[in-house]
């Protein structure tokens, strides 16, 4: 595995050239990705040249759809699913509402659903509304302390009426790693569909959402370094089961009948740059005459670990530094193994808006908040109108800025 080109791929962030960001150190990634420089590219030639209606017969018109089409076929590719199984909406938390909607009407009474408390609010809260529609709504809780989902529990709550299971691949919060595959397949040996809200997961490396096996599978374009867009992989079969959200002459489209507005033209669109990015960093990193023959899902699986990789090397020495601490606590697992690169800490003799206070004083864009994991912040026996100080980032922070990171918690706290 060769070892990640830093310079490269900060070349593909306008981010890193615009003067206004120059002394920020950026560690609010999980809230939101810079772009990468395709992406910026497609969208403004769209608006450009193709801002019309799509899918016409005129030139303009119809380059607008084959550029649709072909960020859909791109994204599938990586993602090792079919083109027809990618669907797009304004955001994930937009998504998992007319997903929750379309399972309201295929529900009965009685039908049993499984949400978790270490979920972003956007996979929770909308299946716990279900209830008033007379679903069974059960929790599968985190431990308190670690705020980790444990398989056994799992099956304690898992009964012969579940219809649905729905949990994130990882946490926005506590950053551990779920084992998806595996819980994929309990809940469907069980007879149920699986959700997995993969938001916090796909910037460190897009999935291979067949091999996981889920049923559904949404996240961010805009914290994969696109468009502010979610995306929703669905299997086809389930899609065409679920009840039709749009207009009803859209009906017998697969690719429509989980969009109830018009699909933004421009973003949609602009999202192939995402994948121009991932062939970019496969190709500079891969040297071979057979780079562009190599199936889509094999560059993604390339590009994964070689994000993964920067990504450890980067967390080890924050871990370490924080685990030596003891005027503060560290949410969720401290091995670089077994999470991802978003940590979040609860200061113990400082409040945590002090501490940001003090890290934006000193070039460092973080923030303090719940960020949505209200239920989770709870459990932990943390104030969630206080919240936790998060610190993320992904392949393309480098170790100077991990280090500014440091000194700079460290003359705060």
């Amino acid at each position: 595995m060769p070892i990640l080109d830093l310079s490269f791929v900060r070349s593909q962030f306008p981010a890193f050239s615009e003067p206004s960001l120059k002394d920020w150190a950026f560690f609010e990634n999980a809230g939101g990705s810079y772009a990468c420089g395709p992406v910026i590219e497609r969208l403004t030639r769209f608006y450009r040249e193709t801002k019309v209606q799509p899918y016409g017969p005129f030139p303009a018109s119809r380059r607008a759809g084959e550029e649709m089409d072909e960020a859909r076929a791109r994204l599938a590719g990586y993602l090792n699913v079919a083109t027809d199984e990618v669907h797009f909406g304004p955001s994930t938390s937009q998504n998992s509402y007319v997903l929750a909607q379309a399972f309201r009407e295929m529900l009965d009474e009685g039908d049993e659903i499984v949400v978790t408390n270490q979920d972003h609010e956007a996979n929770s809260g909308v299946w716990r509304r279900l209830a008033d529609s007379g679903i069974v709504v059960s929790e599968w809780q985190v431990d308190p302390e670690s705020g980790r989902l444990d398989l056994a529990d799992l099956d304690e709550v898992l009964t012969k009426k579940t219809k649905l299971v729905a949990f994130p691949h990882c946490s926005n919060i506590v950053g551990h790693i779920n084992p998806v595959a595996e819980i994929c397949a309990k809940v469907q040996t069980a007879g149920a569909v699986a959700v997995v809200d993969g938001v916090s997961y796909a910037p460190h490396g897009f999935p291979d959402v067949k091999a996981l096996g889920a049923d559904i599978y949404l996240f961010s374009l805009y914290k994969t370094y696109g468009p502010h867009q979610g995306l929703m992989v669905v299997r086809k079969e389930l899609a065409e089961r679920l009840p039709n959200q749009a207009h009803f002459f859209n009906a017998g489209s697969v690719l429509k009948r989980l969009t109830p507005a018009g699909p933004d033209h421009a973003q949609i669109a602009a999202s192939a740059g995402i994948a121009d990015y991932f062939d970019a960093l496969h190709d500079h990193h891969f040297d071979g005459p057979d780079n562009r023959v190599i199936e889509a899902a094999e560059r993604g699986r390339r590009v994964h670990s070689l994000m993964e990789a920067q990504e450890k090397a980067l967390l080890a020495p924050l871990l370490d530094w924080l685990r030596q601490r003891n005027d503060l606590r560290v949410l969720g697992p401290t091995d670089p193994a077994e999470r991802a690169p978003t940590v979040a800490i609860h200061p113990k003799n400082k409040p945590a808006e002090a501490v940001l206070q003090d890290l934006t004083a000193r070039g460092i864009a973080a923030g303090v908040s719940n960020f949505y994991a209200y239920r989770l912040v709870q459990a932990l026996g943390i104030d969630p109108e206080t919240g936790v100080l998060r610190l993320s980032f992904v392949h393309y922070t480098s170790p100077e800025e991990i280090d500014k990171l440091i000194k700079a918690l460290e003359a705060s706290l």
